[in-house]
C-alpha cells in the first residue's frame, strides 16, 4: 500500500540534499557532550509502478515526479568518552511538514509524525586506527491522518568497521539492518498484517582535516541492499560533510 493506492512493481529514485545546523555546548551534563540539531532538506523523487489500484479504479503501468522539501528532522543527542571507548544515546523524530499528497506515487514527506530513540557504541584505537561503530534505534510511527494507516514499530541498526590509513584517510565496509517488529494497522489498512525488512552493505572511505582551526570530515558510502521484504530493494549512495560553523574554543 502505497498512501491510497495499492501497487505493484515500484520503482522510485530520490536525490536528496540534507542541511543540519546543530550545536554543542562545551559543558557537560550527565558527564556526557550534549548536542541538539535540525535538519532539513531539498529534493525530488520519481516513482513508477506497473499496476496500481486507487479509489475508484484499476489501472496500468502509471509514474509520477514530485520537487520540494522534506520533513523536519529534530535531533539531541549526549555522548561520553573513556580512552578507546566511546558511547552516545540519542532521540530524534519527524516533524511531517514536508511535501506529501497521499494520492501522489511520489513525496519527499512521510505524511506522518514519528519519534526515534537508541543508542550506540564506537570503539577508536588512535594508535592503530582501527575503528569500529554500532548504533540501534528504534522508531515508533503515528498514524497518517489523511490515509488512516498506521506504521508498525520499526528496528533499525547500523554498522561500520574502518581503518585509518593515515591521520586523514580513512577506508571501510558498512551496512545497515532494517526491521520492522509489529504489524501495520489502521482503519485505512488495506493490506492486513504488512511487515518489513531489508538489510545492506558497502564500502566507505572518509577523510579528516581542518575547517576554521577545528576538526571536520568527509564522509562517502555506497550501500547494495539484499533481503528485502515488502519494501523496494537497491542501492543507495551517501556523502556527509561536517563543518564547524563556530570559533574554536578557549
Amino acid at each position: 500500500q502505497h498512501g491510497n493506492t495499492l501497487s505493484t512493481g515500484i520503482k522510485s529514485d530520490s536525490p536528496l540534499l540534507l542541511l543540519e545546523l546543530g550545536y554543542a555546548t562545551e559543558s557537560k551534563f550527565l558527564g556526557g557532550q550534549p548536542y541538539i540539531g535540525l535538519a532539513w532538506g531539498p529534493g525530488s523523487n520519481y516513482t513508477s509502478v506497473n499496476a496500481s489500484l486507487s479509489q475508484p479504479a484499476l489501472s496500468g503501468s502509471r509514474s509520477d515526479t514530485v520537487f520540494g522539501g522534506t520533513d523536519l528532522y529534530p535531533i539531541a543527542s549526549l555522548a561520553w568518552n573513556n580512552a578507546n571507548h566511546n558511547w552516545m544515546s540519542y532521540i530524534t523524530g519527524n516533524i511531517p511538514v514536508g511535501t506529501y499528497d497521499p494520492n501522489s506515487l511520489s513525496n519527499l514527506g512521510i505524511g506522518h509524525a514519528a519519534i526515534d530513540a537508541g543508542g550506540g557504541y564506537t570503539y577508536l584505537n588512535a594508535k592503530s586506527g582501527l575503528e569500529f561503530s554500532a548504533v540501534l534505534g528504534f522508531t515508533y510511527n503515528a498514524e497518517n491522518s489523511d490515509t488512516n494507516y498506521k506504521n508498525g514499530i520499526d528496528s533499525h541498526l547500523d554498522w561500520g568497521v574502518s581503518q585509518f590509513l593515515s591521520a586523514n584517510w580513512q577506508v571501510g565496509l558498512v551496512g545497515y539492518v532494517y526491521y520492522q517488529l509489529t504489524n501495520d494497522s489502521g482503519s485505512g489498512d488495506r493490506v492486513g498484517a504488512f511487515k518489513s525488512q531489508v538489510a545492506a552493505i558497502g564500502p566507505e572511505i572518509g577523510y579528516a582535516f581542518s575547517f576554521n582551526k577545528q576538526a571536520a570530515y568527509f564522509n562517502l558510502r555506497g550501500y547494495k541492499e539484499f533481503n528485502a521484504q515488502n519494501r523496494v530493494e537497491g542501492y543507495a549512495l551517501y556523502a556527509q560533510l561536517s563543518l564547524p560553523l563556530g570559533g574554536p574554543g578557549k
